[in-house]
């Protein structure tokens, strides 16, 4: 039989009956080997209490006692939590990777801004720069809202936006619901590469394939006289214009729309369409009830940005077809900015129309947001 220590009162017992004190001969002897039924059924106790002591930790929340030893916890977070020194160590990669886009977006984007003084001056850009340009105050905004033809020229752009608005926006959403019912993935690949091919060409190449396709000698137009009918020539009809361009605003970015609803699509959850089809939902029921619902937050994301760029109308695409149709009826904003200000030297004018387009533009964002709000999505920021 193995010899065993009792530790009782501090003391601890040999097998012969000698008392020894406990911290000496009794520890040891149990370290050796030997149990300690006290040692044991106190141990049982400490358990229980620590164990009843971290529930109530537990039951109170952060207003209970610390734990004893003072450590830090498990995860090595410290124990106010993370802060921004912590998140900083932890993701200086991923802030190693964004510096360049935030360099460039500085460059381009944030610092030119600092050049709207010229919108105040009298500006002057071969002799007396911007530091020597007298103040002029709010002389150019007013030689804006006097102009009349800078009217005729916001309407023109809010009209040929509403042209693309309507005849455009609903165009990728169509395509998109066509390509997502196809069944052949194969069929599906190729129609979606050649909808988005022509997002890769510039508006050189897109405005000489439409004058190759119906301008006066267009193959259209060749076609209709070798058949004995007169030909046409919408390259040059201004008041076919707004839907020229919006034609080849289709023809080009359609596929760019496409995959960003194909995108929203594919997250729709498959037993929706499976329960509808149980309770006898054809195809077109499907489509209405189930696909187009799960479109609404993008369709209304992207219905807002799109109004918010009302006056940002493609450039390039008009200025390459200001001279055939003439200034009165493609005249936009930006064509007209750079006509009156860069092309005769009146910067400060050209200035103050572009923070005035600037502003136009924040105000139709929030009042389309606010629409948003109203109809139940989200738009570009939640409501609080």
């Amino acid at each position: 039989m193995k010899p065993r220590a009792t530790a009782a009162a501090g003391t601890g017992r040999t097998a012969d009956g000698t008392e020894v004190p406990a911290g000496e001969d009794g520890p040891r002897t149990a370290r050796d080997g030997g149990t300690r039924e006290s040692g044991t059924r106190d141990g049982s106790d400490g358990q229980r209490e620590a164990g009843g002591s971290a529930v109530a930790r537990a039951r109170g929340g952060r207003s209970g006692t610390p734990a004893e030893g003072g450590g830090r916890p498990a995860s090595g977070a410290p124990a106010e939590g993370i802060t921004w020194r912590h998140r900083l160590r932890r993701d200086r990669t991923l802030v190693l990777m964004t510096l360049p886009a935030i360099a460039l977006l500085l460059v381009f984007n944030y610092i030119p801004l600092l050049g709207n003084i010229v919108a105040f001056q009298n500006y002057d850009v071969y002799d007396l720069g911007i530091t020597g340009s007298p103040f002029v105050g709010f002389d150019n905004f007013t030689r804006i809202f006097d102009d009349y033809r800078f009217w005729e020229v916001l309407i023109n752009t809010l009209v040929i936006f509403l042209t693309q608005l309507i005849l455009f926006f609903p165009i990728p959403i169509a395509i998109a619901l066509l390509v997502n019912s196809m069944m052949s993935t194969r069929v599906r690949a190729w129609v979606q590469a050649i909808v988005y091919l022509p997002h890769f060409f510039s508006w050189v190449l897109v405005v000489t394939v439409f004058q190759q396709m119906f301008g006066g000698a267009g193959l259209v137009a060749q076609w209709l006289r070798e058949h004995g009918h007169e030909g046409f020539d919408l390259m040059t009809n201004p008041g076919f214009f707004k839907f020229l361009v919006t034609a080849q605003a289709v023809w080009k970015d359609a596929g760019w729309g496409v995959i960003v609803f194909l995108a929203a699509l594919a997250a729709v959850n498959t037993d929706l369409y499976e329960a509808a089809a149980v309770d006898g939902a054809g195809r077109w029921r499907r489509m209405w009830h189930v696909t187009l619902p799960a479109l609404r937050p993008v369709i209304a994301l992207l219905l807002v940005l799109r109004v918010g760029s009302a006056l940002n109308l493609d450039f390039e695409q008009i200025l390459l077809q200001r001279d055939q149709v003439g200034a009165g009826a493609s005249e936009i904003l930006d064509t007209y900015i750079w006509w009156t200000g860069i092309k005769t030297g009146d910067f400060g004018y050209a200035a103050a129309a572009g923070i005035f387009k600037g502003m136009f533009s924040v105000a139709m964002v929030l009042g389309a947001n606010k629409v948003a709000h109203m109809l139940g999505e989200q738009g570009v920021y939640s409501k609080k």
